[in-house]
């Protein structure tokens, strides 16, 4: 049985359930614990890295200061590839760029699709 375990700040877990010959579901189900809690362990990853970008763009992705941009419910892909390009120096800005730079682009993905869900 395919199923999809939603862990939280847009990480999705495809898992497949099933018992085979000699496996037992408690081997099937702690194996699908052990996926679980490496996606979460990550994503608390991800929240830290939120937590800085909070630091100049608000909790929520509305920025307190007029001279920085907000981030709530702008498109994901918008977000991606404004930090693509202030890592890769595309578009200069000497705080986003030291930020960026330390980011993967599997979080610079999760970061934006977290702003993207903020509500405006």
């Amino acid at each position: 049985m395919k199923t999809r375990v939603m862990i939280g700040l847009g990480v999705t877990v495809g898992v497949t359930l099933g018992v085979t010959r000699g496996a037992t579901l408690g081997a099937t189900l702690g194996a699908v614990a052990l996926m679980a809690l490496s996606t979460a362990l990550h994503a608390g990853e991800t929240g830290e890295l939120l937590a800085q970008c909070a630091a100049c763009h608000g909790p929520d992705g509305v920025a307190r200061s007029a001279d920085v941009p907000n981030l709530a419910g702008q498109h994901g892909l918008y977000l991606y590839n404004q930090l693509r390009a202030f890592a890769d120096g595309k578009r200069p800005h000497k705080e986003m760029r030291f930020m960026s730079r330390q980011l993967s682009d599997a979080e610079m993905r999760e970061i934006a699709h977290y702003y993207e869900q903020q509500p405006r």
